[in-house]
């Protein structure tokens, strides 16, 4: 650098000591002999004036008309070192425009209507250290176009219309300090797109398209200190998203994330400063990896401040970490700062009161949709009989009778409301021109048929939908075309059997709704871990499901699993061996008089919430909950014919209970239960049924106990008689589980599963309303 210096210093000696014959200043331009400054700025110019003195150092050529800079545009002004350009009106910049400006430091070339970088653009820039491209409509940087750039520092891309990044495609960049990609349109990038940029620093990609974090790219960037990720539509980061071993600030504000694994950042051991604000998240777990982490910023986010936020609480007062941001409920805690809350004041009510508190303060948080203005809308193309509002790009065609798709919507539109028509049959190529559409509204729309391919074409296509149809079945080739498909609402139609086939081209699902069809069985072949490997929330909710097969659950990613509301007679502990991730179980409103020994061991090491509500369970095993442990947080057992229960001494992590309405005996062999309840903190709300004189009366109060020695045992489970029980198959010694240490892991409730996450910059809304 010093011997770079020293020779434009020399340079500029031998300049100024030339005989003071300066060169003509070009008409419509000012000059400055002095300082070799020669301005042209909004003089309507076409072309680069060729009387510019040679010595000239500063070319400023704002505001003109160049649209097509030649190869060799400066060959007469060899001297340069900063070169502005910026609304210049210029559209190409032609092989070897600049190649005879080996001494440019600053080029500007922003504010142009620039399409393509080409291979060599840039040949003979070799000391430019800033270039600015923003605010053009670059759509392609073809490989080799930055090569000749080994000394540029800082590179701005920042208002184009990039949609994709290719391997290499910053070859060259051997100097490297700050990438700016922000306000672009980037979906996807290559696992190779920033190879080779070994000084990177810092990295900015805000305000793109990416839906999910590039992991395998971003792993190339050993030195990057600074990420800017905001303004992403990302849901969820999954474990070891983020692996930057250098990363001190990484802002992730302004997204749609609903979601964050607590191992998410694991890779990331130097991370500080963290801004999750502005996202839906309502709980957030202690994050594993970074050891230096002094600030996260949770302003903006729905944070619900009960128990489930009692462990992040801990784990950053015991680090150090300030917490930014407020409770947005309960509604005593509400605008709360996070970092004064107090941990007495985390605790958890009884479910009732909690989905009554939920929805109080999703009404006082403004998530009802604010009435339009009134202002008019820009005209647009928009079909008949529908209204298109491209600003919000959002296009609406509801319940206006149509009974077949309408077509012409506007080519950017992202939310496509169709719902409440009569189609009844979807044909192939249905969406032509709806590339861009992520989220897709068919709802009531009468449909009993959906032919292959009619979403073909749909690349972006995010949430799909089909609620409250009439669909028996769907073919296996329905979805082909919407690769990206993450999101699927199939509730409410006459489905007989799990579409495992028609699922089976859609390997970024993450949630599917299946409540309220015909379904009788789940059967091993075309579910779950073979067709949709990425699946993590399953509702299967009132259908008819009375057997599920060995196999038919095996999945490592499955985290949410409903199954209330079926005819099932046992708990599908055979089914759920090779579920393993498993957080949440609702088996409510079956009916299992009977739960046997060791029911829940295949999923006890990720169990976190189990429901077992109003199912007529009569009588539960001792060893019914065995290797369930602190892991569990929630168990609800209300409404069953249970007279007394397993020990739950082992479950030291529960912080929701219910146990109400079962007729509990009050008498000794109930003591470990009474016990219990003594030593915790929790509203248990279990109540007596027997004797005939104690009925009604709640479990901690009575006095029956009293008299009890402490170590009566349970009645011998083999003596007693269940009625109407169907028999229980055992398995043989050599078939036994293993029971695996436990390992307490909490995990975050979801939001309400009727509400998937919304895109930034739209509205929050409740059940019936539509999201992005």
């Amino acid at each position: 650098m010093k011997l770079f210096l020293s020779a434009a210093v020399v340079l500029l000696v031998l300049i100024l000591s030339l005989p003071a014959k300066a060169g003509k200043c070009p008409k419509q331009c000012s000059c400055d002999g002095k300082k070799l400054t020669v301005a042209c700025v909004g003089k309507n110019l076409t072309e680069i004036p060729p009387t510019v003195d040679e010595i000239t150092l500063k070319l400023d050529l704002r505001s003109n008309n160049l649209q097509v800079l030649p190869r060799g545009a400066f060959m007469h002004t060899p001297y340069l070192t900063h070169l502005n350009m910026q609304r210049s009106g210029i559209i190409r910049v032609m092989e070897g425009a600049f190649r005879t400006l080996g001494r440019v430091v600053s080029l500007n070339l922003a504010y142009n209507k620039i399409d393509i970088l080409y291979q060599e653009s840039f040949d003979g820039l070799s000391s430019l250290k800033e270039l600015f491209l923003d605010h053009n409509r670059i759509e392609e940087i073809q490989p080799g176009a930055f090569t000749q750039l080994g000394f540029l520092n800082t590179l701005t891309l920042t208002h184009n219309q990039l949609v994709y990044i290719p391997n290499m495609a910053f070859q060259g960049l051997n100097n490297i300090k700050w990438l700016r990609l922000s306000h672009n349109s980037l979906n996807n990038l290559a696992p190779e797109a920033f190879a080779g940029l070994f000084t990177l620093s810092r990295l900015s990609l805000d305000h793109n398209e990416l839906q999910f974090f590039p992991t395998q790219t971003m792993m190339r960037l050993r030195e990057v200190t600074r990420l800017e990720m905001s303004h992403n539509p990302m849901i969820y980061l999954g474990e070891e998203s983020v692996s930057m071993a250098k990363l001190t600030h990484l802002y992730l504000d302004h997204m749609s994330l609903q979601d964050l694994s607590e191992q998410a950042l694991s890779g990331a051991p130097l991370l500080s400063h963290l801004d999750l604000s502005h996202n839906q998240l309502r709980y957030l777990e202690p994050l594993s990896g970074p050891k230096q982490l002094a600030r996260l910023n949770l302003t903006g986010n729905p944070i619900y401040c009960n128990c489930y936020m009692r462990p992040l609480k801990q784990w950053a007062r015991a680090r150090g970490v300030t917490l930014l941001g407020t409770c947005a409920g309960p509604p005593h805690l509400s605008d709360e700062p996070l970092q004064a809350v107090a941990l007495l004041d985390l605790r958890c009510r009884s479910r009732e009161e909690t989905m009554k508190e939920e929805e109080e303060v999703e009404k006082s948080t403004g998530s009802i949709t604010p009435a339009p203005t009134s202002s008019p809308k820009q005209k647009i193309k928009c079909p008949p009989n529908c209204e298109c509002d491209i600003e919000s790009q959002h296009a609406t065609c509801e319940g206006r009778g149509h009974t077949k798709v309408p077509r012409g919507f506007p080519a950017k539109t992202q939310l496509l409301d169709l719902s409440s028509n009569h189609f009844h049959y979807l044909p192939a190529n249905s969406f032509p021109g709806s590339s861009q559409v992520i989220s897709l509204h068919l709802q009531f729309c009468k449909i009993h048929e959906i032919e292959a391919g009619a979403f073909r074409g749909m690349k972006d296509l995010f949430y799909l939908y089909l609620s409250d149809n009439d669909l028996i079945s769907l073919d296996h080739r329905a979805f082909d075309g919407a690769p990206k498909l993450t999101y699927l609402h199939l509730e409410g139609n006459r489905l007989a059997q799990f579409p495992g086939s028609a699922l089976s081209l859609l390997p970024s699902l993450f949630v599917l709704h299946l409540e309220r069809n015909a379904i009788s069985k789940l059967e091993p072949s075309g579910l779950l871990s073979s067709v949709t490997p990425q699946l993590r929330e399953l509702y299967l909710s009132n259908n008819s499901i009375s057997a599920i097969a060995k196999g038919a659950l095996d999945s490592g990613f499955l985290g949410v699993l409903h199954l209330d509301l079926n005819q099932l007679t046992e708990v599908p502990t055979h089914a759920l061996s090779e579920a393993s991730s498993l957080e949440e179980l609702n088996l409510s409103q079956n009916l299992v008089p009977w739960v046997g020994p060791k029911a829940f061991q295949p999923v006890s090491q990720r169990l976190m919430r189990l429901h077992m509500d109003q199912i007529g369970l009569e009588k539960m095993s001792m060893d019914a909950l065995l290797g369930l442990g602190p892991g569990l947080k929630t168990l609800t057992l209300r409404g069953n014919r249970l007279q007394e229960l397993p020990d739950l001494r082992p479950l030291t992590g529960l912080e929701v209970v219910n146990l109400q309405d079962n007729p509990l005996l009050c008498d000794c062999p109930l003591l470990p239960l009474r016990r219990w309840m003594e030593n915790v903190t929790l509203e248990v709300g279990a109540t007596c049924g027997h004797p005939p004189e104690l009925r009604g009366q709640r479990v901690r109060d009575v006095q029956v106990f009293m008299s009890c020695q402490e170590n009566v045992s349970p009645p011998d489970e083999k003596a007693v008689v269940v009625p109407s029980t169907p028999k229980v198959k055992t398995s043989k010694p050599s078939q036994k589980l293993k029971v695996k240490p436990e390992k307490p892991k909490a995990k975050p409730a979801k939001p309400p599963k009727n509400q998937p996450p919304r895109k930034p910059g739209t509205p929050k809304t409740t059940k019936n309303k539509k999201t992005v």
